[in-house]
């Protein structure tokens, strides 16, 4: 089992149709095989071959498409790289994993130059999409030559097996120093196959890639599209305008984004201006949703909506928030409160919720637990840390670091991460449960909580805000509304009302940040 299975189903039952939309260019699947076979013979004129690292330092474009499936058929581990990192936390990257070639959008430009002039094991660095075709005093080569030059056929390609590593993600680093998640050929097409399924993924869908590609949270959806023929369209950055318009434009059917962009295109001033009519599922991943928003998508864009969880470590996914089929008969407000949980397990997913002692949490929707879980889409490990493997994985289960409950149904819901939980006076409190309430208030668009230190309750409660244009609600009022509807010590002691949160490079809200700058000088208790 290797991902060029699905691109060979692809290239043979669908050659004509449009696979590629971005921007002007497009291509259909049969020169997306050209390009993807010419790129392939360049990596062994680069002397770059099977289990060697490549690292891509890119935004969303179908160049990246390409280099994902030319590294898979050739053996090649590839590297995506977050480009919102500093370039020493790049340069900490590349060395770790060993990379022998970069391949760097223009806009990267002096950053790729400088990364090469750094590290000396960076023997080749390509420059997407660059006027000129080579500079020997950057030494670097320019992308569209080596691909459109055509040698007519495919080169020799290796044996490639479920076992052979296909790419290394390093994590965003906001629990500690990145580290680099090993995926395989066999957990990634699992992954693809299991999605395929779950989601009826088929030759008529459009998939707008508005997540970074850096990240699993929309990489998947390369291979799992790619399989059933469907198309893919492009959007180099996330704007919320640029992604409305595409799902107009482009007929999109189906996305997946982390909940603070969906945030962002729910209370975009440009979202009532288009039509819609074209979707069929929006779905979010990368961390728990507020029931609120859950509704307001469902009712602004007339689609689906589907909660996906996992980790860059399960390929991603583990559980999805799709009804049952017995569920069919439930009212639309029992439907919408499955969707707006974790969800059931995926496909393939061995998914538990347990004890300190490793005993299953009853099925009461109140006693929390930590999700482990096992299965063909688990990570073998972290890239040089076995440490670290042995600490995660334990058993074939890993250890998620997530708290949840489960219904009677089997239902799994997040409350939180162990490390953001918050002890106040004795008592939980999970972050999520109050996120959740204050998403609830008119006036607010975003939101975190966390904990900070407290002489009297060992940690207060503190919520960063950032209002919707043209509210203006005060702090006491906001803490006011969470009382009005949790327990007062759940409710935050003070609220700082902000411009923007800080986000990680995948777009996930970095509570590490918000919450550093109280405990600096302190130790605070991961729980």
């Amino acid at each position: 089992m290797n991902l060029w299975l699905s691109f060979n189903k692809a290239v043979t039952l669908w050659a004509d149709r449009v696979a590629i939309i971005d921007g002007e260019r497009r291509f259909t699947y049969r020169q997306f095989e050209r390009r993807v076979a010419n790129l392939a013979a360049r990596f062994r004129e680069l002397g770059i071959s099977k289990g060697d690292r490549l690292a891509i330092l890119a935004p969303n474009c179908h160049e990246y498409m390409e280099i994902y499936y030319a590294t898979a058929v050739t053996g090649i581990v590839l590297v995506p790289v977050n480009y919102r990192l500093s370039p020493d936390e790049i340069v900490n990257i590349l060395s770790h994993c060993g990379a022998r070639g970069l391949f760097a959008h223009r806009d990267f430009f002096d950053l790729a130059v400088e990364l090469k002039a750094k590290l000396a094991g960076l023997e080749r660095l390509v420059i997407i999409r660059h006027q000129a075709e080579s500079d020997s005093k950057s030494s670097f080569l320019a992308y569209d030559p080596l691909v459109e030059r055509d040698t007519g056929s495919w080169p020799d390609l290796p044996q490639v097996s479920a076992d052979d590593l296909a790419q290394i993600y390093y994590t965003s680093g906001t629990t500690g120093s990145p580290k680099g998640v090993m995926l395989n050929h066999g957990n990634v097409t699992f992954n693809a196959l299991a999605v395929i399924a779950e989601l009826s993924f088929n030759d008529q869908d459009t998939w707008l890639h508005a997540a970074p590609l850096f990240h699993l949270a929309d990489a998947w959806a390369i291979f799992a599209l790619t399989w059933v023929g469907g198309q893919h369209v492009f959007i180099p950055y996330f704007k919320p305008d640029e992604a409305l318009a595409a799902f107009q434009n482009e007929r999109v059917t189906m996305t997946v984004l982390v909940p603070t962009m969906l945030n962002a295109l729910l209370h975009s001033e440009s979202v009532k201006q288009f039509d819609y009519s074209s979707l069929r599922a929006i779905m979010t991943g990368g961390s728990p949703i507020a029931p609120e928003a859950v509704k307001q998508t469902v009712t602004t864009f007339g689609c689906e909506y589907i909660q996906l969880y996992g980790m860059t470590e399960t390929s991603p996914f583990l559980t999805l928030s799709l009804p049952k089929g017995d569920n069919c008969e439930l009212s639309a407000s029992a439907k919408l409160d499955i969707r707006s949980r974790t969800g059931r397990p995926y496909i393939g997913a061995e998914v538990k919720v347990v004890r300190s002692d490793g005993s299953e949490v009853s099925w009461d929707n109140t006693e929390v637990g930590e999700i482990i879980a096992r299965g063909p889409t688990i990570t073998p490990g972290y890239w040089k840390d076995p440490e670290t493997t042995a600490q995660t994985i334990k058993d074939g289960w890993i250890y998620t670091g997530d708290l949840a409950v489960v219904d009677s149904q089997g239902y799994i819901n997040i409350v939180d991460r162990k490390k953001d939980m918050i002890i106040t006076g004795g008592e939980n409190v999970y972050s999520t449960e109050v996120e959740h309430v204050l998403h609830e208030h008119p006036a607010v668009a975003e939101c975190a909580v966390f904990g900070i230190p407290d002489n009297e309750w060992g940690e207060a409660i503190k919520a960063a805000v950032v209002l919707k244009n043209g509210s203006r609600p005060d702090e006491q009022e906001l803490i006011d509304f969470v009382h009005s509807r949790l327990a007062h010590y759940k409710a935050p002691a003070s609220i700082d009302i902000l411009k923007e949160l800080p986000k990680t490079g995948s777009g996930k809200i970095a509570k590490k940040q918000l919450r550093e700058r109280y405990w600096q000088g302190q130790r605070r208790q991961v729980h």
